[in-house]
């Protein structure tokens, strides 16, 4: 099988490109921005003409997400249009699309998990701009993975920051109010492959790890890997951080999907983290 990843330079198109290259028995192809701009048409389909691939998965996306309130033209064109463009070239060359998109297409405010088939009612720029890509890629049927809170070994992430933070001795405010999925990259890259392989159906599924938590809950976790105190984390309301963007107070995404295709649903999140953690920058110094 051959693969096409674009975004490749950002925290899971390496992860990918690494999952794929370790396995050594299908060609992947990664694209980072320098090599692919997705925003343009015509450079799309000549990459989808030259490698040829039964698979396109588009990391490829605006994430500043404060930066999209005020860049609302350049979010949509990368993360809605764009997607539009490839999903069409995909479509026309016998290839699958896997669109990663995001918990913040809902508006946090359910309670409950999020169905795959909840309707999305986004609350900021960038989350009506992975709507829109959402809309494209399944209205070319192709697959949609919704994603939350990531953290990997590349890219600086929340899990960084703490690990960093954790190390100065300080305390450190951590927002108390939003709740969702703390995802790793490596477990997220594995699922997507297996989604594919198991030639599931088109549409959306949930590609968080399982359970629930807040920003202060993993920031908690993350001190006691590293040894150091959790009572240090001090647990703070969204006020104290104002931000350009609203975040919805739950991201929390139900993993159904996964069972109707016949896969099972990615672990629990505490789990995830003890199984990345010697991979991620800062653990073990």
């Amino acid at each position: 099988m051959r693969w096409l990843i674009t975004g490749a330079g950002g925290m899971l198109g390496a992860e990918l490109t690494a999952t794929l290259a370790a396995e050594r028995s299908e060609e992947v192809t990664p694209l980072s921005r320098s090599g692919l701009d997705v925003c343009d048409p015509g450079a799309v389909r000549a990459a989808v003409r030259r490698y040829r691939p039964d698979v396109v998965v588009n990391c490829a996306a605006w994430t500043a997400v404060d930066a999209a309130e005020t860049h609302e033209a350049e979010a949509l064109a990368v993360n809605g249009r764009a997607v539009g463009g490839l999903a069409e070239a995909c479509a026309d060359h016998g290839a699958r699309l896997v669109q990663i998109s995001t918990d913040y297409v809902f508006d946090g405010a359910s309670p409950e998990p999020y169905p795959e088939d909840a309707p999305v009612c986004p609350v900021n720029v960038y989350g009506r701009s992975k709507a829109l890509g959402e809309r494209a890629a399944l209205g070319f049927g192709h697959h949609v993975v919704r994603t939350a809170w990531l953290y990997g070994a590349g890219g600086g992430n929340f899990a960084s920051t703490m690990i960093r933070l954790a190390r100065t001795g300080n305390v450190v405010p951590v927002v108390d109010d939003q709740a969702g999925q703390p995802t790793w990259t490596g477990d997220l890259a594995a699922q997507i492959l297996r989604l594919v392989r198991a030639d599931a159906p088109p549409g959306v599924y949930h590609g968080t790890n399982a359970g629930r938590t807040t920003w202060y809950g993993f920031a908690r976790e993350i001190f006691a890997a590293l040894g150091a105190d959790p009572d240090r984390v001090k647990p703070v309301g969204s006020e104290e951080f104002p931000r350009p963007a609203r975040r919805p107070a739950s991201g929390v995404l139900g993993h159904a999907g996964w069972d109707r295709a016949g896969l099972a649903p990615m672990r629990d999140w505490r789990e995830a983290l003890r199984a990345a953690w010697p991979a991620l920058p800062g653990s073990s110094q």
